[in-house]
């Protein structure tokens, strides 16, 4: 499955094309290293999502075409989030 699609499955990102300029924006890795929207994520692939002030590292675990709003927490395993301090 591709990256983008991916990470609006899982609902880590609302909206695909929220999730393609995440990628294209150098936010996104896979398995440690920046990736394009179409990369493909297989289970067992660490993705890390660089936010403002926070990093998110999950596990992927199933990679379904679709799956119910309540059961997308079940697509990942969260492996670190933190929040970094803003630098003024």
């Amino acid at each position: 499955m591709r990256l983008d699609k991916y990470l609006k499955v899982s609902r880590l990102i609302k909206r695909r094309t929220v999730a393609k300029d995440v990628c294209d924006g150098e936010k996104v890795s896979l398995n440690h290293r920046l990736v394009k929207p179409s990369a493909q994520v297989n289970p067992g692939d660490i993705i890390t999502i660089n936010m403002k002030n926070r990093v998110l590292e999950v596990k992927v675990l199933e990679t379904p075409a679709n799956v119910r709003a309540e059961q997308a927490d079940t697509l990942y395993e969260v492996l670190q989030d933190r929040v970094e301090a803003m630098d003024n």
